[in-house]
């Protein structure tokens, strides 16, 4: 079995320990019809990727869908793809996980799916397909009511880590977790939740977009 992936080099560790045994390739475009199982870890980040993958035949494509819907996709395509497509949440640290969540715009492609990667020893948890899925959209929105409560001058971040902690039994505190995720991942996931909902919830607070912009600006 050939598994072939490309993300940002967390991503691709993250999904290495969770394969364990099983080697993966860096995934290279003009090779496709070679791979059995693709991991397209940053998907989200061009989902134009979607061309590629769509009129493939009888390949399991696993793309990263938090920031996007499939349906949206398929939709601009005019089609539904020939081969498996399912979403994941694979934001960094929520890959390598005892249960990985995943959706589906059709039963049969989660069937096919949960068989193939039941194979490689992967648990499966599919939810309803939308942007943000249902963990990276509760994280996201701690985190962005995490800097509402710094900005406000309630509370310092490191007491709001260790409180989260303490409080709620949390792994991580919500400024330990935007660092490990990744600004820039919990930013475009509230903004495309934001567009997607209008939901004030997931409007990002200013001292998170300003922290957002400033990485972009060299020092």
């Amino acid at each position: 079995m050939i598994i072939a992936a490309k993300g940002q080099p967390n991503q691709l560790e993250e999904l290495q320990s969770l394969l364990k045994a099983y080697p993966i390739v860096p995934l290279k475009i003009n090779e496709l019809d070679s791979y059995d199982i693709i991991f397209d870890l940053d998907f989200d980040d061009s989902p134009e990727q979607i061309q590629h993958y769509a009129e493939l035949e009888r390949k399991l494509v696993i793309v990263g869908s938090v920031k996007v819907q499939l349906e949206e996709l398929y939709a601009e395509l005019g089609a539904r793809p020939t081969c498996t497509i399912i979403g994941m949440n694979a934001l960094p640290t929520f890959i390598d996980r005892p249960l990985l969540e995943c959706c589906a715009t059709h039963e049969i492609d989660q069937v096919v799916a949960t068989e193939k990667l039941n194979e490689l020893g992967l648990e499966t948890r599919f939810v309803t397909s939308r942007v943000g899925l249902v963990t990276p959209r509760i994280v996201c929105m701690i985190i962005n009511e995490a800097y509402y409560t710094v900005q406000e001058g309630t509370a310092s971040r490191e007491d709001i880590d260790l409180g989260m902690k303490l409080g709620t039994a949390y792994p991580k505190g919500p400024f330990e977790w935007s660092r490990e995720i990744g600004l820039d991942h919990v930013y475009e996931t509230l903004e495309a939740l934001y567009q997607d909902t209008k939901d004030e919830r997931y409007k990002i607070c200013p001292l998170l977009k300003t922290e957002y912009l400033q990485s972009f600006i060299s020092s």
